[in-house]
């Protein structure tokens, strides 16, 4: 019966983790979206030019550079969530990191609604959906494991909670190799389908 409760009591624990972290970057997101309205007409004259030169320059860019580079900076944000993970201090340098990327998410969105207003719906759906959500969802599954290891972490040093760190260690690998993976995916289809749907209906 006690291994029962405890096993309830980890499952609610790891919910109210995730819903934090969702409730937090919703918030975010929905910051991101509204900040457009805050910022002055010079620093919206500048966003206009530079998305709208974003899109133009979209045939002329090589679609391996764009993989490469997608890659790279995908796989930074992943490692770097994971290894803050690791440490206690890291909690909420993975927060910020989360949050700062739904912001730049919902910012993107009501960017290009502001520069190309109806015309930008179809852009937002070809150049976000479905791999840039998918790689948001990847964020929080593995910001969702850095913050459990790091409260797991902080149990151990300071409250000597017995952890099968080899055990809860595989898993964390796995989850790494797992979003790993998916950002490939992600990236790939960026690079290649993103660029060239955008081409086609440009």
């Amino acid at each position: 019966m006690k291994a029962i409760f405890k096993s309830k009591n980890s499952i609610e624990k790891q919910k109210s983790i995730y819903v934090i972290l969702i409730g937090l970057a919703v918030i975010s997101l929905i910051f991101g979206i509204i900040f457009i309205f805050l910022i002055s007409d010079d620093n919206l004259i500048y966003i206009k030019e530079n998305i709208t030169l974003f899109f133009s320059n979209i045939p002329d860019n090589n679609k391996f550079n764009i993989f490469l580079n997608s890659l790279l900076n995908n796989y930074i944000y992943l490692f770097l969530i994971w290894l803050l993970g690791i440490s206690i201090i890291g909690l909420p340098i993975i927060i910020i990191i989360l949050l700062f990327k739904f912001f730049i998410f919902g910012f993107s969105i009501s960017s290009i609604i502001y520069t190309f207003k109806w015309n930008g719906i179809l852009k937002i759906i070809i150049n976000f959906f479905p791999h840039q959500v998918l790689y948001l969802i990847v964020l929080i599954l593995i910001s969702f494991y850095a913050v459990s290891f790091c409260l797991k972490l902080f149990k151990y040093l300071f409250f000597k909670k017995v952890i099968n760190f080899k055990e809860v260690m595989h898993r964390y690998i796995k989850i790494l190799f797992l979003c790993l993976l998916i950002t490939l995916f992600i990236s790939f289809y960026e690079s290649y389908i993103t660029s060239y749907l955008l081409n086609l209906f440009n």
